[in-house]
């Protein structure tokens, strides 16, 4: 079997990158290892609609939730602030249908996509899937945060998210939950699919995740479980190389999930778009150039925002409950009001800015965290 590109992974960055390479005409494997297209769903789902729409995603019904009214942000004590979010368009959305409109995209233009079928290795003609040998000219990885397992651990969290219905689950109100003892160097998070319906997940650095949801879920009251996933998250930023040889690594395997949430929809998508245009532009002039001006549009387009969020998450990571409880209180309604009205979903370094009082008065973050401070402003 030979086609001219294979593209190990079918989520959201393979998929996208599947659709760019057969609309220029050249043939395209997607190889999924799990069972069906977009399951398991590890993602939280928030996306904003000027993202999709830059992905090419018009979302169908089914695809499509509802939209988030705002963000409620909860202090280690208690405190906790609004950020009205309705200007920022933030969508709620099924992964488990996105991937499988993405994959119809996909299929529409020419490429194959198969299930159940797993990357081996690579070969001196292709790559060897758990079925057989398969030639081509260029593998793309997108198999997610597997991917950079034996690369670097550092940059991986647990994760634990459980599709859950609970009365204090409300439609539109996402939850934000910060707590260092708990979860350190991240958060836990409420995510409504639906009045009485949605996703609750903890993650954080060295902690046993079952446990820590468990905790979680018991101090809420009332629910019922659905569904559980356990799943590694990236924080550490892109990997040095998005190109390799012939082999072009996309998505959450490139490390494109933003370091502050693990979120990617849109960052790993937009990946996967400009990986796909550059391959199928190489496969026309064999001009090895063309690879590499995948990774200069990505970073072009996200670096220095996905430096700002890792400088961000080595604050958050410092920083003990009582500068967090500290910070809270220094957030007026000027800035919540301010982030409200004009932020951006997808580059929401001038929020944390704004949160952290780092242009304003408050000391004790600035004390804490030094040099990292001009970094992040600059």
């Amino acid at each position: 079997m030979r086609f001219d590109v294979v593209i190990a992974g079918g989520s959201v960055a393979g998929l996208l990158c599947a659709r760019e390479i057969s609309s220029n005409g050249f043939s395209v494997l997607v190889i999924e290892e799990d069972y069906e297209i977009g399951t398991p769903e590890h993602c939280g789902g928030l996306v904003s609609i000027a993202g999709l729409e830059e992905l090419g995603v018009i979302p169908f019904r089914k695809t499509f939730d509802h939209m988030i009214e705002s963000a409620t942000i909860t202090s280690p004590n208690g405190n906790n602030f609004t950020i009205n979010s309705k200007k920022q368009k933030v969508a709620e959305i099924s992964r488990r249908e996105l991937d499988k409109q993405i994959a119809f995209q996909a299929q529409k233009n020419g490429a194959t996509i198969k299930v159940r079928t797993s990357f081996q290795e690579l070969t001196d003609t292709g790559i060897r899937t758990n079925e057989e040998n398969i030639d081509c000219k260029i593998f793309v990885d997108a198999r997610g945060v597997s991917s950079l397992i034996h690369k670097d651990r550092t940059g991986i969290l647990s994760s634990a998210q459980y599709e859950i219905y609970a009365n204090w689950i409300k439609k539109g109100k996402v939850e934000v939950i910060f707590d260092q003892e708990k979860y350190p160097g991240f958060f836990a998070w409420i995510i409504p699919s639906n009045e009485g319906k949605g996703k609750v997940g903890v993650a954080g650095k060295g902690i046993n995740v079952s446990e820590a949801i468990d905790m979680f879920l018991k101090e809420k009251g009332e629910f019922s479980t659905i569904r559980k996933i356990f799943a590694p998250i990236w924080i550490k930023g892109p990997i040095k190389n998005f190109v390799e040889g012939k082999t072009i690594i996309i998505g959450d395997a490139a490390g494109q999930a933003k370091p502050t949430t693990a979120g990617g929809i849109f960052t790993s998508g937009m990946g996967g778009v400009y990986a796909g245009q550059a391959i199928s532009k190489f496969l026309k002039t064999n001009n090895k150039t063309d690879l590499d001006e995948y990774q200069k549009r990505w970073m072009n387009r996200f670096g220095k925002e996905f430096e700002k969020q890792t400088l961000a998450r080595k604050i958050l990571e410092r920083i003990d409950n009582n500068t967090i409880n500290k910070l809270f209180d220094s957030v007026t309604p000027e800035i919540t009001k301010e982030i409200s009205e004009k932020d951006d979903f997808d580059f929401h370094t001038g929020s944390i800015i704004k949160l952290l009082g780092l242009k304003g008065s408050i000391k004790t973050a600035q004390t804490l965290i030094g040099g990292e401070i001009k970094k992040l402003l600059s």
